[in-house]
Order: C-alpha cells, then sequence, then structure tokens
C-alpha cells in the first residue's frame, strides 16, 4: 500500500486530474529544481553523488550489482542522433548505457523500419554517465542495462533541441485506464513490442497494465508476453532491460519470469489497482506526514561503485 501511495500523484497526472507542473520531470525547469532541492537535502546520498558526474568512468565496460542497486563503469553514450533514432530530454544526460546496450539500440532502431514502417525510434532515458541512483525519477536504471522507449513514431524531420525537451509524448492508455487507445495504438507498437520479446538479450519489458490487456488479446503463440510485465506508468514509452552480459560476475541476473504470460488474474489486479489509484484514490491519514525514507547511501552499493566514482 505504501509503494501505491506513493505513485498515485504520478497517476493522476497521467490521468489528467492534477496540473502537469506538479510532476517532477513534467519540464526541464521543475526537473532542474527537483535535481537541486535534492542535491541540498540530501548532498552525501548515492544519488547525488553519482548525479553530480556529468562523465563516464574510464575503466573496462562492467554492469556492477543490480538494476536498482549499483553503477556503471566504461559507459558509451548513445550519439543524439542516428540514422533511425533521436535521443529525447537532452538536458537529462542519460543517453549512457553498457556498450551492450548502445549496439543493442543502434540494431533495433535500425529494424524499426522494416518492422513497424515508422522513420525510426525515439530515445528516452537510458542510464547517468556513471549509472547508480537518480535523483529524479527512475528506482532503476542504474547499471546502464535499461532503456526507455518511446511509443511515438520517430517523426521523419530532425527534432531540434527545443522539441527534444518539451514535446509531448503521446499517452497510450484509454480514458478509463483499463485498455488501449484505439486512436493511438496499433499493430504496429504490438509488431514492435513483439520483436523486441524475441531477442534473447532481451530480460524484461516493462508497459503500463491497460497496454498489457490489449497485448494478450493477441491472437496466436502468447509465450513472448512472459517478458512483458506489467507496472505503473508506461502509459507514454515502454522499458526495455537486457540480461547481464555473459561472464560478467559483477552484474546481478534478474531471476527468469515465473508467471506465464501473466495474462490472467496478475494482469486484472493491476488494472483494478490502477483504477482505483486515479479515480478514487484514498484520502490522506489525519495527522503529520511521516517523514521521507532517506535515499539509498553509497554504502548500499556494491563497493566498487566507489572507485567508479573515483575514476577520472
Amino acid at each position: 500500500m505504501g509503494h501505491l501511495r506513493r505513485i498515485i500523484p504520478l497517476l493522476l497526472v497521467m490521468a489528467g486530474a492534477l496540473p502537469a507542473a506538479g510532476l517532477a520531470q513534467s519540464t526541464a525547469e521543475q526537473e532542474a529544481r527537483t535535481r537541486a532541492a535534492n542535491l541540498a537535502q540530501w548532498p552525501d546520498a548515492a544519488r547525488s553523488l553519482f548525479g553530480r558526474k556529468t562523465t563516464p568512468a574510464h575503466l573496462p565496460p562492467r554492469a556492477i550489482g543490480s538494476y536498482a542497486r549499483g553503477c556503471l563503469a566504461g559507459g558509451a553514450a548513445l550519439p543524439p542522433d542516428g540514422p533511425s533514432w533521436q535521443v529525447m530530454r537532452l538536458n537529462r544526460n542519460r543517453n549512457w548505457g553498457h556498450p551492450v546496450l548502445i549496439d543493442y539500440l543502434e540494431k533495433l532502431a535500425r529494424d524499426v523500419p522494416r518492422i513497424t514502417g515508422w522513420a525510426g525510434l525515439l530515445v528516452g532515458d537510458m542510464s547517468q554517465p556513471r549509472g547508480g541512483p537518480m535523483l529524479t525519477g527512475h528506482a532503476s536504471h542504474q547499471i546502464g542495462l535499461d532503456a526507455d522507449i518511446w511509443l511515438t513514431p520517430m517523426p521523419k524531420g530532425r527534432l531540434d533541441r527545443d522539441q527534444r525537451e518539451n514535446m509531448p509524448a503521446v499517452n497510450m492508455a484509454r480514458a478509463d485506464w483499463r485498455d488501449v487507445d484505439p486512436r493511438a495504438w496499433t499493430p504496429a507498437h504490438v509488431r514492435l513490442l513483439r520483436a523486441v520479446a524475441a531477442d534473447p538479450k532481451v530480460e524484461r519489458i516493462f508497459v503500463n497494465p491497460a497496454l498489457k490487456v490489449a497485448l494478450c488479446r493477441e491472437p496466436g503463440d502468447r509465450s513472448w508476453l512472459d517478458k512483458v510485465r506489467p507496472i505503473w506508468g508506461h502509459n507514454y514509452h515502454f522499458h526495455i532491460r537486457l540480461a547481464c552480459p555473459a561472464g560478467m560476475a559483477s552484474c546481478v541476473p534478474q531471476e527468469p519470469p515465473n508467471f506465464g504470460d501473466g495474462c490472467g488474474a496478475e494482469l486484472a489486479g493491476w488494472v483494478e489497482r490502477q483504477y482505483k489509484a486515479i479515480f478514487h484514490p484514498p484520502k490522506p491519514r489525519p495527522g503529520p506526514k511521516p517523514k521521507p525514507k532517506p535515499p539509498l547511501s553509497l554504502d548500499a552499493l556494491p563497493p566498487e561503485c566507489r572507485q567508479v566514482l573515483a575514476a577520472p
């Protein structure tokens, strides 16, 4: 229940019940204020230490720790522009990843016109230059193996800097958040997600519960849906998580999915909880608000992350 209370404001913004200015990542200006406040409040937290780093650690490439508690050595940047991709929200400096993620995204982007008929991909958040916890946003994306891909097709023309910071993504969820919006969701989205799931390097794909509802209606073999899991948000983009590179002992793998295709009671529960959080949120408890939980300390990360921070 505590996790649900934390995501209710996000869900209300997405549903239009609260102004977008109340969301930390709604604009570059608002995000900058949130970053500054987090740095001031917790200057020695792991998120502050990694959030200050603007360049990668010049070490051999390694994903260190787990997806939600780790760091990245030898990170590489996905170029802001490619023949069939464009990186969005460049001010965040989150277009970094392990070289295997960069290679994967470039190959996926090259295949997208054939798979979908789109001009290419709009790429959202990946990792910070040295990975680690972020000052705003994600709990994961810490070891350079996660990437957010917009569900909005890439336009044929190149976006300028202002457009990349402010262009809104398309909400794929229906007004009641129980299914997809048929005006936005297309067979091309299904083909793209199916192709991503077929790659053995992909460990997980995260989508909004409303999108998973639509995917579960697809005819034929549904074994590929094992990798596609519902999660809050993710109505504008989907999240790709790669498996740990072979032989990389410093990387903590995620357990394989063990819930089958996830199209039954599990999904129904996600849909119902999301609907209630948006349209019937619980009333605030009386009395003073509980103190926020302190963010992760550097000691909570693998010891090697200190070397990553100290590296030139």
